[in-house]
């Protein structure tokens, strides 16, 4: 396991992303992903216990509406942009054997 300057073991967190980085990538990334920490380590000295937890900026309610059948789509309309169609069904390439 070799760590950066940071202590941040980049090998580490690239498999975990799922993701193959070159040398300088993991140069350049393991340098900004050490700033990120440092930036959560300031936010973690804030004191926030007079703040009720939310999980929105602002109130969030639901509008609701009368649930009653409107009409849809004709056919014709919902098949004008299909690559192809069939039986008024749109034709997709098969995926399963």
């Amino acid at each position: 396991m070799a760590k950066d300057e940071n202590g941040i073991d980049i090998d580490y967190v690239a498999n975990l992303a799922r993701i193959s980085l070159t040398d300088e990538e993991k140069e350049r990334f393991s340098g900004q992903l050490g700033d990120v920490l440092e930036y959560i380590e300031k936010l973690n000295t804030v004191d926030v216990s007079g703040v009720e937890p939310t999980a929105h900026a602002f109130p969030l309610e639901n509008v609701w509406r009368e649930d009653t059948a409107e009409p849809g789509f004709s056919v014709e309309t919902a098949l004008q942009n299909a690559p192809a169609s069939r039986r008024n069904m749109v034709v997709v390439p098969k995926v399963v054997e």
